[in-house]
């Protein structure tokens, strides 16, 4: 039987993804939702942050970054944000 993990919020990546419209937001969600399963997908690994994966939606250029903490069984949401500029990026590894 698979491990479902949980899924915590960094307080900053909730307040981003509240300012989100909606159908994006649900977006954002449903494919939470999937990972929750395996969230350790290869292809969508952010090489330059350990541990850390990303979830995009092509067509609204918005991106959610999150890191698999396999120890507590968690994915902690880091950041929601447009890609421009690499800000949302920039903005997970601060945090």
């Amino acid at each position: 039987m698979a491990v479902e993990y949980g899924v915590e919020w960094d307080p900053k990546a909730l307040k981003e993804l509240r300012k989100l419209d909606g159908t994006i937001r649900l977006q954002f969600l449903r494919k939470l939702q999937e990972r929750q399963a395996g969230p350790r997908v290869p292809g969508d690994a952010l090489h330059s942050m350990k541990d850390c994966y990303k979830i995009k939606l092509r067509g609204a250029g918005y991106r959610l970054v999150y890191r698999v903490e396999d120890g507590r069984i968690v994915i902690l949401v880091l950041a929601v944000g447009k890609r421009e500029r690499s800000s949302v990026y920039d903005s997970a590894k601060s945090r």
